[in-house]
């Protein structure tokens, strides 16, 4: 199996089209995130991660995630992950991460034994308040 694409979001819609066909219409998509209080705080970003699995395949395999901060691990999910060959199918994964600063999170995205799909998430600093005139 591959990745196709792993990305945080924040709303995914399945809907079925002709053919039999499936769409995933994907919104809100984001790399980063103004923090909305104060440090320190737990994010729980959602992950979607699409997978691939080729006809001739047996179409099982772990997905496992692993979040780091500088290169330390501060979260981890693993999941089963059974596709029909020739067929795409995606999971969803919710991790909560305390950040004590704002700083970027990467999370480490991996099929089995195959290559690393690294997604970066930043937590930014909420914007300052107006000046008074």
């Amino acid at each position: 199996m591959q990745i196709v694409a792993a990305l945080f979001i924040e709303e995914i819609d399945v809907r079925e089209v002709p053919g039999p066909s499936t769409r995933l219409d994907l919104s809100g998509v984001h790399f980063s995130v103004m923090a909305s209080g104060e440090l320190p705080l737990l994010w729980t970003p959602h992950l979607v991660v699409i997978v691939r699995c080729p006809a001739g395949s047996d179409g099982n395999d772990v997905l496992e995630v692993v979040y780091t901060r500088d290169g330390v691990q501060i979260a981890r999910n693993v999941q089963y992950l059974q596709v029909e060959p020739g067929k795409f199918s995606f999971r969803l994964v919710r991790a909560e991460l305390q950040f004590e600063d704002y700083s970027t999170v990467e999370a480490h995205c991996r099929l089995g034994d195959g290559p690393t799909t690294v997604v970066p998430y930043a937590l930014l600093a909420p914007a300052p308040a107006p000046a008074d005139e």
